[in-house]
């Protein structure tokens, strides 16, 4: 096996494994965090459900862009990588919003014993943007890579 099929075949592994972990685990708290809008239930799982998720989320997000940065580096210099890298930054500063300033507030919710209490309006609508910059960024980026790979590789 060839030593850059190798590396190119590791990066891809490690991006997608991020995709999957990744996405899996933003997929399932954004559609808590929607439901949850209305409803004490779903308020308290997810606010249970975040502290799993939420690591999960961040391993996603160091894999894929580990996986993208071997991957990309033995490939010629194509606008997809460009596009992954602005996803990769746009899902950061989201993530760093959700993870340092929700989730403590999520936390202290639950601490003070008002786990069941719906979260307040304007944090809701924040949380809304978040959901569809979450989506928008996860989902539009690994179509736009799965079609990348498409009109390269298969022929």
């Amino acid at each position: 096996m060839d030593i850059t099929l190798t590396i190119e075949f590791i990066g891809l592994f490690l991006l997608l494994a991020g995709y999957v972990i990744g996405l899996g685990a933003v997929t399932v708290i954004d559609l808590h965090g929607f439901i949850a809008r209305r409803s004490s239930y779903w308020t308290q799982a997810t606010i249970r459900t975040h502290k799993i998720t939420k690591p999960l989320i961040w391993l996603g997000t160091a894999l894929a862009i580990i996986g993208g940065v071997i991957f990309y580096s033995v490939q010629p210099l194509v606008p997809m990588m460009y596009i992954h890298l602005a996803a990769a930054v746009i899902l950061i500063i989201n993530g760093l919003f959700l993870s340092f300033v929700v989730s403590p507030f999520l936390l202290k919710q639950e601490k003070s014993g008002r786990d069941t209490e719906l979260l307040p309006a304007s944090l809701q609508r924040k949380i809304i943007v978040s959901f569809l910059v979450s989506m928008i960024g996860w989902w539009g980026s690994l179509l736009a890579f799965i079609y990348f790979l498409a009109s390269n590789f298969i022929s």
